[in-house]
């Protein structure tokens, strides 16, 4: 069997799928390993890199494509490139499948089977599977970082001969695993936090990294079984903003993370809350790909509203390129490692696992995610 690791088609992803001390893990499975010429130049790895662990290498990825049985990349494959895999091959990688039902129908229609990391389960057993916690703890590190760079203020406070500098003031909206990177890093940079998420368990988190818990009443909220936060009304939004408007007023930077899995991002941050905030203020709009939570925002832009700074980059994790493939190409092994079948020497995607039956999109020809087919129903 091989599996193949194709270059990125996007020239703005700087992560890969693959790290050369994890072809020996596969090797070591049974699993032949193909990698197309030129995929880690970017992290100054090269290709005898791979090489000098047991990988070959390819320098026609179309023959990369057809000759895999199992295809494993950052993000999505082309049209064409679903075209060429085998059929029956396994396609892995992110895919955003609520937002690309004609990708995933392309998929079922070549006999593809796709696997989406996002919808990995969040489960203790699926842990070391998770891409999106790990890509997200790794972007809630990188947004504080690139506030700091764009913020004209220090973070921590300073007592020179020239004067006391007061700490940065910053604000993270949303404690998931960014939320809370986000707020362990800003502290560890000298900053005064605060932090808000209307799940009220996550107030000791928050208390445990040493910033201060906002507190809302917005009466009852609930989350997913997986742990993402479900949608508010618009009663409960319109009290979130009401009070969220005056810590922004206060605060230097502002963080924002809150996504509901499959839907548009909430608008957390309006316009007329950003006319309330201190010139020179800073917000990373880390929601920015599933619409952003802060009107204005611009996927891949830097926005300034009233002297306000809105940055939606769009690949935080891509910032640190190397780690964030490090574990991503992790997540991805752990997986195959999961479900690879030692006597069939085959990744058995037919296996009843829930971990399986949560991120298999298409089997044989057919979408069969319930909450996919349920999609394609409507």
């Amino acid at each position: 069997m091989l599996i193949g690791f194709p270059k990125e088609n996007i020239s703005s992803e700087t992560r890969i799928s693959i790290l050369p001390a994890l072809v020996k893990k596969y090797t070591n499975l049974g699993i032949k390993v193909g990698i197309e010429a030129g995929i880690g130049e970017r992290l100054y790895i090269e290709d005898q890199q791979f090489a000098a662990n047991g990988a070959e290498i390819f320098t026609d990825k179309n023959k990369l494509l057809s000759t895999a049985d199992m295809v494993v990349r950052v993000k999505k494959s082309t049209t064409f490139e679903i075209a060429l895999l085998k059929p029956n091959s396994v396609h892995i990688s992110f895919l955003d499948p609520f937002n690309e039902s004609d990708l995933i129908s392309n998929f079922a229609a070549h006999s593809v089977n796709s696997i989406s990391m996002e919808m990995i389960p969040r489960t203790t057993k699926a842990q070391k599977m998770d891409a999106i916690s790990s890509q997200a703890n790794l972007a809630g590190y990188a947004a504080v970082i690139l506030a700091s760079q764009h913020s004209p203020k220090a973070f921590p406070m300073m007592v020179t001969a020239a004067g006391t500098i007061d700490p940065s003031k910053v604000f993270i909206i949303g404690v998931g695993v960014a939320g809370l990177q986000a707020i362990a890093t800003a502290k560890r940079l000298g900053a005064r936090v605060e932090a808000f998420d209307m799940r009220k368990e996550t107030e000791e988190q928050v208390k445990s990294l040493g910033a201060r818990f906002v507190k809302i009443d917005l009466g009852e909220t609930e989350q997913t079984k997986d742990g993402y936060a479900k949608a508010l009304t618009s009663e409960q939004l319109a009290k979130q903003r009401q009070e969220m408007t005056k810590v922004c007023a206060r605060s230097d930077i502002i963080i924002t993370t809150a996504q509901v899995f499959g839907k548009r991002a909430p608008i957390l941050i309006t316009k007329e809350m950003i006319q309330q905030m201190q010139p020179g203020t800073v917000i990373i709009d880390m929601a920015v790909a599933s619409g952003g939570n802060v009107e204005g925002s611009v996927l891949g832009e830097d926005v300034v509203i009233n002297k306000v700074k809105i940055i939606g980059h769009d690949n935080l994790a891509g910032t640190i390129a190397l780690h964030a493939s490090q574990m991503y190409a992790n997540n991805v092994y752990h997986l195959v490692e999961h479900f690879w079948d030692k006597e069939k020497v085959m990744f058995n995607v037919e296996d009843e696992d829930e971990i399986m039956q949560g991120c298999l999109l298409t089997l044989n020809g057919a979408i069969i995610h319930p909450k996919l087919k349920k999609e394609v129903t409507e």
